[in-house]
C-alpha cells in the first residue's frame, strides 16, 4: 500500500546506493522497490535508476534521481532517538565514518549531504525539562559537543 504522505529525496544518480546505506544502517528501514526509467530524462538514459521506494526508520521515502540540480541542505534532516551511547555512536559512527561529516548538537551529514540529528532521548528529556534549571545546564552542555555524550547530559541534569 502506498502510503498518503512520502518524503521525496532528490539524488544525483545515487538514490540506490543512498537507501541501501540506509536499509542497513537504522533500524525499521529497508529498500522495498527500484524502478528504471522508461525513457531518456535530463540527467540519466533509459534503464537508469530513476527512484527508489525506501523507508528509514518507518519513515516512507521515494530516492529521486533528479540530476545536480538541487543539494540537501540542513533546512531538512532525519532526527533519529536514540536509546543509549553505544547507539548513538553506532549510528554517528556509520555516518561519519562512510565519508560524512561531523556538525554541532548531535549533527551530521552523510556522504550525500542528508541532515541527520542523532539524538539521545535522555537528552530530549532534559532540555524539554520543566525544572528550568536542568534544561538549561542540559542545553548549555548540548551546545559544546559534536556527538552527543550522554553522560554529560546525565551529569548536568543533576547538576
Amino acid at each position: 500500500m502506498v502510503s498518503k504522505n512520502t518524503i521525496c529525496l532528490w539524488f544525483d544518480g545515487t538514490a540506490l546506493d543512498a537507501a541501501t546505506f540506509y536499509a542497513a544502517t537504522f533500524p525499521d528501514s529497508a529498500v522495498h522497490a527500484v524502478h528504471h526509467a522508461p525513457g531518456d530524462f535530463p540527467s540519466g538514459k533509459q534503464g537508469d535508476v530513476l527512484t527508489v521506494d525506501f523507508t528509514v526508520a518507518g519513515i516512507p521515502c521515494l530516492g529521486l534521481n533528479g540530476g545536480p540540480a538541487f543539494k540537501h541542505s540542513e533546512a531538512f534532516s532525519f532526527q533519529i532517538a536514540t536509546d543509549d551511547q553505544a547507539e548513538t555512536d553506532r549510528l554517528w559512527n556509520a555516518i561519519v565514518g562512510n565519508g560524512g561529516e561531523e556538525s554541532a548538537c548531535g549533527w551530521c551529514r552523510d556522504k550525500w549531504g542528508l541532515s541527520w540529528q542523532i539524538t539521545p532521548r535522555v537528552l530530549t528529556d532534559a532540555v524539554t525539562s520543566k525544572d528550568p534549571a536542568v534544561a538549561r545546564r542540559a542545553f548549555e552542555a548540548m551546545m559544546t559537543m559534536r556527538r552527543i555524550d550522554v553522560a554529560a547530559i546525565e551529569a548536568a541534569v543533576r547538576g
